[in-house]
């Protein structure tokens, strides 16, 4: 068995780029860092950033596109995947990208000018992206909780 599993929790790193399919599927796509932080044996504090590329198809790019922003706190979940294309020169090329299944928006809402409300949001949905960006259907897209509904 194998498993291609991504769980990330980082900030937007610049605002997504929203596009639409011929098909009129939608495509999100955003930089997403996330942080390192711990103490060299010489005592020093050391902080790492490794930045992510996030893809976002269907529901899932159009909840992006309502609510991401740059510097918005997000947990993703989706896999890893590795694409090649030829360049105008004829160079082979290759990007590593994460596809997101579950897209979880962090903070308050007042941490991205969007009133003054705590509570966090999750959207995800069941489908991966299509193969050569072919519409395979829309997803489900779970909507936000209110509070009144958590069982806690």
């Amino acid at each position: 068995m194998a498993v291609n599993k991504v769980i990330l929790v980082g900030n937007v790193g610049k605002d997504p780029e929203i596009r639409h399919l011929d098909s009129g599927v939608a495509v999100a796509s955003f930089p997403l860092a996330t942080s390192e932080s711990y103490t060299a044996k010489n005592g020093d504090k050391v902080s790492t950033t490794e930045w992510h590329n996030i893809v976002a198809w269907r529901g899932l790019a159009e909840v992006t596109e309502r609510y991401v922003n740059k510097g918005r706190q997000l947990y993703i979940e989706g896999k890893i995947k590795t694409r090649s294309w030829d360049d105008k020169d004829g160079n082979k090329r290759y990007t590593t990208e994460i596809v997101a299944d579950v897209l979880q928006l962090l903070g308050s809402r007042t941490d991205n000018q969007q009133g003054d409300s705590q509570k966090s949001s999750s959207y995800n949905t069941p489908q991966s992206e299509p193969s050569g960006f072919q519409s395979a259907g829309e997803p489900d897209i779970a909507e936000p909780a209110d509070d009144d509904d958590l069982p806690f």
